[in-house]
């Protein structure tokens, strides 16, 4: 029996797809439905139940694609250590990320990784915070990057940073020329906030509520680049991850001004299967993260790069904190559902739809 055939039935299991396994396995969807016919003749009972559409896994075949998924991953990780062993990680890491987090920083993490490993070879895409759990739990990826992270049966999250939520304005507001802002100042205000659904819209009505803080709700979407469009045109102030405006703030185009007396925060996780045993590339691009969770120290990575690098294995069961045994599993109640659109034009096309029948609440 072939290991790539156990690879190509672990595929169609976790693609939910033989189409799409076949094509990323170079072979055609007859010739993927042939290997599993060859499978289930060889063990002599059924792995998949196609009578169903989709099709599903037999109670045979669950145990059969549990056991074959952890060899296969056990065998890339295993090669991939050898061929690195004596030599430059060269390997390949795939990353999902949501697009507030990758817009910001993630590029920044990427390149610096390159330089460090210059063979290795990393894929990041940015997804629904929805489609990153589902990517990290069929095994398409190594690893998620998400807000308010939890842990589940199938996902270990750990906790990468926390980012302050800070008080977002256009330069012509009058909150813009205070120095110190507390949430009491927000009272009356108008805001463009994030859509009631999300948890860090529910993180934010928490913390006003419990300052006895009203706001004035103009306008409600599902993604900070919107809102930041919103702002700058003064249609209201807003409440956004700090990390998120940097660019803005740079250009002059908004005013930030941190939320004195609170303790509000946007945190960042990274995920992964459970189980799962990540080849060496993956290894280090994680260690790396944890290793600097503010993107402001990323300007010395390259400088100490050399004896951090060395340490990273040593150093990886320490850092590795399992949100589930965290106060987020308490104080954030389930993962946010944040996303974010590509850049301004989209942003400001969907602004401008809804711009001419603004809601108060």
């Amino acid at each position: 029996m072939q290991l790539k055939s156990l690879k190509l039935f672990c595929d169609i299991v976790g693609r939910r797809s033989f189409s799409r396994a076949a094509a990323e396995n170079g072979i055609s969807q007859s010739g993927a439905s042939q290997v599993v016919n060859t499978l289930e003749e060889e063990l002599g009972v059924k792995l998949l139940d196609r009578t169903r559409r989709p099709f599903q896994l037999t109670p045979e075949g669950e145990v059969y694609y549990d056991g074959c998924r952890k060899m296969v991953q056990q065998y890339f990780a295993l090669e991939e250590e050898v061929r690195t062993l004596h030599a430059e990680v060269a390997g390949r890491v795939s990353v999902a990320s949501i697009y507030s987090i990758g817009l910001s920083h993630m590029n920044r993490f990427v390149q610096s990784f390159l330089r460090l490993h210059p063979k290795a070879n990393v894929r990041v895409q940015y997804q629904h915070p929805h489609r990153v759990y589902e990517l990290v739990e069929t095994d398409q990826v190594d690893l998620g990057l998400v807000s308010f992270p939890r842990s589940t049966r199938a996902i270990k999250a750990t906790l990468w940073r926390e980012e302050p939520m800070v008080l977002v304005c256009a330069p012509s507001h009058s909150l813009a020329q205070k120095e110190r802002v507390t949430l009491h100042d927000l009272h009356d205000q108008v805001m463009v906030a994030f859509e009631s659904d999300l948890e860090i819209r529910a993180e934010i009505d928490r913390a006003l509520s419990d300052a006895n803080v009203e706001v004035r709700v103009s306008m409600e979407f599902d993604n900070t680049e919107t809102i930041k469009r919103a702002v700058e045109i003064d249609a209201g102030i807003s409440l956004l991850p700090e990390p998120t405006v940097d660019r803005e703030v740079a250009a002059g185009a908004l005013v930030v001004r941190p939320l004195a007396g609170t303790e509000l925060k946007r945190p960042i996780g990274i995920i992964q299967r459970r189980g799962k045993e990540l080849g060496q590339t993956a290894q280090r691009f994680r260690q790396l993260l944890l290793k600097h969770p503010a993107s402001a120290t990323l300007d010395g990575v390259l400088e100490n790069a050399a004896h951090e690098i060395a340490a990273l294995d040593q150093d990886d069961e320490q850092d590795d904190t399992d949100v589930a045994t965290t106060d987020l599993s308490s104080a954030r109640r389930s993962r946010g559902n944040e996303v974010a659109a590509d850049e301004s034009r989209e942003a400001t096309a969907s602004l401008v739809a809804v711009a001419s029948r603004p809601k108060v609440s």
